[in-house]
């Protein structure tokens, strides 16, 4: 399964963020590949992905920030059995075990503020072994650098990603992907 999430960044490095559901259809549209799905709720979360999957996209559903679903291994099993979506972002370290657990593709979304949530963050990684990272603010090159050779884990750069120089900057810094809800950069 996360040999299918590394296809896609690799073959389309940007990801449509829709923290807005207006924006769901342009993002659709796009050419992008992967969604990362920062908003919905348990009444619409299963037309979401039918319709993001309809396009023959893929979708990641950030489980905290959806509404309607406690943040646990029920609402994780419930998202994967009947909802269906590609895989999962969550800040949560035990989400992520359990997701792995059940051969769910687990992303774990890290905010970098400063040096202790760098070491936290790595060492969190160790425990966790996500599928991918997505380190947040994206525009950190040379942290994104130190996070992958640290965990060898692929990272995508998300957060304050506002233009051209900014996604080249992060790739060159050795992230698979970003994710970004800029509209102007999913279609670059």
């Amino acid at each position: 399964m996360i040999n299918k999430f590394h296809n896609r960044v690799e073959s389309n490095p940007i990801i449509a963020a829709v923290n807005n559901l207006e924006k769901l259809d342009c993002a659709i549209q796009s050419p992008c590949e992967v969604i990362f799905l920062l908003t919905g709720s348990i009444f619409d979360l299963k037309e979401i992905v039918r319709k993001v999957k309809d396009a023959n996209m893929d979708i990641y559903i950030h489980i905290d920030l959806v509404e309607g679903f406690s943040k646990d291994a029920v609402a994780l099993r419930y998202i994967s059995q009947r909802i269906k979506p590609d895989g999962i972002i969550t800040t949560k370290s035990n989400l992520i075990k359990k997701a792995k657990s059940m051969n769910i593709c687990a992303i774990q979304r890290l905010f970098m503020l400063d040096s202790l949530s760098l070491e936290t963050g790595v060492n969190s990684v160790y425990s966790t072994k996500p599928d991918a990272i997505e380190i947040m603010p994206g525009i950190m090159p040379k942290i994104i650098k130190t996070v992958h050779s640290k965990t060898r884990i692929p990272v995508i750069a998300g957060g304050l990603i506002s233009d051209k120089e900014d996604v080249i900057e992060c790739l060159k810094a050795g992230a698979v992907g970003i994710s970004t809800s800029k509209e102007k950069i999913w279609s670059m």
